[in-house]
């Protein structure tokens, strides 16, 4: 049988610990996620206010709430509603492009300031909002925030943490994103109850508090290492790499990553450098995690949670306060990726997470189909069928929270050679936003259309992309992220297009016996 994965047996272990001043710069970086968490969980509910759909979007309205002949699953249908949440993830495309030659030149804080400032400038005219145009020019700017924060922090996070704990702390900016989430619900839920039915402008300016989070953290972090290395600054950066690891002898770790810097440095265009045969496996894995990690359906429940739950029967309040439920899940099944990660793998986290969705996303399929067929023609679902769907939803939601979720930024963030970083995270960002922008946009003209069955399209990608993790996705747990060239030599499939010539300094010998696990 083929071997897919490559144990830790035989690598290579740089001097260092987990330090407090690592541990507290790293907290504060991840909070970049809140940006992108609190816009995730803050558009479905605001579409969901009556009074916001009366001002901005009365088609819908009327056929929500006045036109009893339309179909359950087609109340929320319209092309104008999607391209308000689905418009900053076009723009973060469009950002992330910049945002790679601006991580790579100036560093990953700057990165970060961009993206927190031009956050808050889209809340800001959110919150004002007299016209639908101007809810599609905040939510530009919101998404040009966030292609600069989801470009710079998780290479951030994943340049200074020592390489025992990268998962767990990685993954400390999908917990923010969680949190953001959370927090966006529970506005949304007590916002909604306000008298005068102006609650939208609070849920939507709500989000100047995460952006000046980032923006502040942004100003006072350092930057890490192989960012200063990469910029001349060897010296600063050797210093500022002994306070980060605890230790005085860091020569190790610095050379590789002088030699790292090195190698970088000869490259002209890493765009074009990114298509060299040696980095295919690192170019699939960029391309194909995001894209398999929107085609979970995540975003599907993430967005649309509270449209999603009152489109199946379920009022007004209980939508909301059924997001509230599966975001508080979100947090706390993510929380279990940070303490498992670097214990049990990635594989394993993968493989049996896309086990759990797939099951739930069938199970709640046949519930909805049982329920209200193909006509979506029912009464609000009675409370212990309505209870039956929340859990297996929320079930499904923690599967995605300790697997696709985290590890879907986690992994592409290690795995890419300094000379391609940027680069390479760059068109991880790109992806996960194209990807992101279709499934928003054309998410409620499916439901109308496939019905229960957007389920179970959802439910084919997600025993697609786990068959993918069990035969290509090599285990990365605990390899410095300087070494990372060995999981593709030992892998079976991406072995074939590296070889030693490719990293000759990589301090790893082919001949050197490892441990390989196989299926």
């Amino acid at each position: 049988m083929p071997a897919v994965g490559i144990a830790s047996g035989g690598e290579k272990e740089y001097a260092g610990k987990l330090t407090g001043y690592v541990l507290v710069t790293c907290i504060i970086a991840a909070m970049g996620g809140l940006i992108f968490g609190y816009d995730i969980g803050i558009s479905g509910g605001v579409t969901s206010m009556d009074s916001f759909l009366k001002k901005f979007f009365p088609s819908v309205y009327r056929k929500k709430e006045l036109d009893k002949s339309t179909n359950q699953y087609c109340q929320y249908d319209s092309q104008t509603l999607t391209m308000f949440t689905s418009s900053l993830y076009l723009a973060a495309l469009m950002a992330s492009i910049v945002a790679a030659t601006v991580t790579r030149k100036f560093g990953r804080k700057l990165s970060m300031l961009f993206g927190g400032l031009l956050f808050c400038s889209g809340a800001i005219i959110n919150a004002a909002a007299k016209a639908v145009w101007m809810l599609i020019l905040g939510r530009i700017l919101l998404g040009f925030g966030i292609g600069f924060s989801n470009q710079s922090v998780p290479l951030y996070l994943s340049e200074m943490a020592p390489s025992k704990f990268r998962g767990a702390l990685n993954i400390g900016f999908q917990l923010s994103i969680t949190i953001g989430i959370l927090a966006a619900n529970l506005l949304n839920y007590f916002f909604a109850k306000i008298k005068g039915g102006w609650g939208w402008r609070l849920s939507l300016g709500g989000a100047m508090v995460p952006a000046l989070i980032i923006t502040v953290g942004s100003l006072i972090l350092p930057d890490t290492p192989n960012s200063m290395i990469e910029r001349g600054q060897h010296e600063k950066a050797k210093t500022h790499l002994r306070r980060i690891r605890g230790v005085d002898d860091v020569s190790e770790e610095f050379n590789d990553l002088i030699v790292a810097s090195d190698e970088c440095k000869k490259i002209e265009d890493p765009w074009r450098n990114l298509l060299k045969r040696k980095y295919r496996p690192q170019l699939c894995m960029a391309i194909l995690i995001p894209f398999f990690q929107q085609l979970t359906g995540i975003n599907v429940i993430m967005f649309y949670a509270p449209v999603l739950f009152n489109t199946i029967g379920f009022g007004s309040d209980a939508s909301l306060i059924s997001a509230v439920i599966t975001g508080t899940v979100n947090v706390a099944a993510t929380c279990v990726s940070m303490y498992g990660v670097d214990k049990w793998g990635r594989r394993k986290l993968f493989l049996e997470g896309g086990t759990q969705m797939l099951i739930c996303q069938i199970v709640v399929a046949a519930c909805i189909g049982a329920k209200f067929g193909l006509d979506g023609d029912a009464d609000n679902l009675p409370k212990w069928y309505a209870i039956v769907v929340v859990i297996f939803i929320c079930t499904y939601v923690a599967g995605f929270a300790w697997s696709w979720g985290p590890l879907g930024w986690l992994v592409p963030s290690e795995i890419f050679p300094l000379e391609i970083r940027s680069a390479a995270q760059s068109v991880n960002v790109s992806v996960n936003m194209i990807f992101t922008f279709i499934v928003a946009q054309v998410f409620l003209t499916m439901l109308c259309h496939l019905k229960f069955g957007l389920f179970i399209f959802f439910a084919f990608f997600v025993c697609v992309m786990s068959i993918f993790v069990y035969f290509f996705l090599p285990e990365t747990k605990g390899i410095p992220i300087e070494e990372m060239s060995r999981v593709w030599k030992q892998h079976w499939y991406w072995k074939r297009f590296v070889t030693d010539e490719d990293y000759p300094n990589d301090g790893y010998e082919m001949s050197k016996p490892t441990t390989v696990k196989t299926v």
